[in-house]
């Protein structure tokens, strides 16, 4: 039987807040990620507003499943081996919300892997990033530890000695006679003059 994968229930906090400045002309609130915490049985199913006042707002997102797969032990150690290890969200905006009066940013996943952050920001999803704290970080590093294997750095061959080919792929050769010009003692100008 196979043991189950190491599994972890978060929430998180997104908040809304004022932008400061002219920016502010064209867009006055903006959603940051706030923090990723513990799931906790008391925070429920349902998105809700924590707090508000004229500057700001911070919404609970309860019951995202954070899971180390031994397959992505890269992507972990990638994080791990940072000088600040954080967790990754992908959040998207919706425009109709049951529970909210105006747009809201949902997260969608929450990880710890590297690789994951890396192919959301490359199909231009919105990630971002909060510290992951000492706990967190204690027990990825422990599954690091047991999951990742090194690769082994291939020696590459110097480029000097790979053999040469030509735009076609057929082999080539390099000669350091030359080619054109008189084989007489004089130079000439490029016209056929001597100098």
């Amino acid at each position: 039987m196979q043991n189950a994968r190491p599994t972890l229930e978060v929430a998180v906090v997104m908040r809304r807040e004022r932008v400061p400045g002219a920016a502010s002309r064209w867009q006055a609130w903006r959603w940051v990620l706030a923090e990723v915490i513990r799931d906790e049985e008391g925070f429920g199913t349902q998105p809700r507003l924590l707090f508000k006042n004229n500057s700001e707002e911070r919404w609970l997102h309860a019951g995202y499943r954070v899971e180390l797969l031994d397959t992505d032990a890269e992507g972990y150690y990638l994080n791990v081996s940072t000088q600040a290890p954080c967790w990754f969200v992908l959040w998207r905006m919706e425009e109709e919300a049951a529970f909210a009066d105006e747009p809201i940013a949902i997260p969608q996943i929450v990880t710890l892997s590297y690789h994951d952050a890396g192919r959301w920001l490359d199909a231009q999803e919105t990630v971002e990033q909060v510290p992951a704290p000492p706990d967190i970080v204690a027990w990825l590093r422990a599954f690091v530890d047991e999951h990742h294997v090194q690769e082994l750095k291939k020696r590459r061959r110097p480029e000097s000695f790979k053999s040469l080919t030509d735009r076609f792929g057929n082999p080539a050769s390099v000669s350091t006679e030359k080619k054109f010009g008189g084989g007489g003692g004089g130079s000439e100008n490029p016209n056929g003059s001597p100098r």
